[in-house]
């Protein structure tokens, strides 16, 4: 059976359209993969700690020189990698704010990226693995919208993610998420409901193809 890595970031505990629909892959994986096993992180819940001096430099040390900081900061960079490491496909659930990723999602990467164990090279060493990245944005940014090339989220991840990291990356996006909560958007409303349908179904395909896929393997 597959081993999922889901890794939610949202600040929100309920009012998250990003948990919402990474619930519903999660909810549909799990009736096409039984016994599949899954690891969660909830960054916003608990985020990681923030990448270190101490942590960069440590796996340059050696063990017997390393201080007790450095020895602290390397087993928690190793626990994020090794959950990386372990598993086969890949859930993110990634809104935007300020156009840019969350910082908990941030903070994360930059824990995980490591060169020649999770990144990098001509075939970076996590080539091929499934990833399903799940996108919530307040506004809109799609062609013919005002605030059209202000979103910072999907290219980066596409580089750092797909290039960087090799993997092979479907994105699900929901848009205009806050017209029912901003007055100021309430002719949106139609529209938002409408996208936020669409991620749904988008998720759930996504979660059907990748349980189809391995499956077949």
């Amino acid at each position: 059976m597959a081993h999922l890595l889901h890794i939610d970031s949202s600040l929100f505990s309920e009012a998250s359209v990003s948990k919402e629909i990474a619930r519903t892959f999660r909810q549909t994986w799990a009736a096409e993969h039984p016994g599949g096993l899954v690891t969660y992180r909830d960054l916003g819940a608990e985020p990681v700690p923030a990448l270190t001096e101490a942590a960069l430099f440590a796996a340059q040390t050696p063990e017997a020189e390393r201080s007790p900081e450095q020895a602290a900061a390397l087993r928690a960079r190793e626990e994020l990698v090794n959950e990386v490491l372990e598993a086969d496909a890949y859930l993110l659930a990634v809104p935007m704010y300020n156009w840019g990723v969350a910082g908990t999602f941030k903070v994360w990467l930059d824990q995980i990226l490591l060169v020649g164990t999770t990144a990098g090279g001509e075939v970076p060493p996590l080539s091929g693995r499934p990833a399903t990245v799940v996108l919530s944005y307040g506004g809109g940014y799609f062609p013919g919208s005002p605030r059209e090339g202000w979103d910072f989220v999907q290219p980066y991840l596409e580089t750092v993610l797909g290039k960087a990291m090799g993997l092979d990356v479907t994105f699900v996006t929901a848009q205009l998420t806050l017209a029912e909560r901003n007055p100021a958007m309430a002719d949106l409303i139609p529209q938002s409901k409408e996208l936020r349908a669409q991620a749904h179904e988008q998720a759930e395909v996504s979660a059907r193809s990748l349980a189809a896929r391995f499956a077949a393997a």
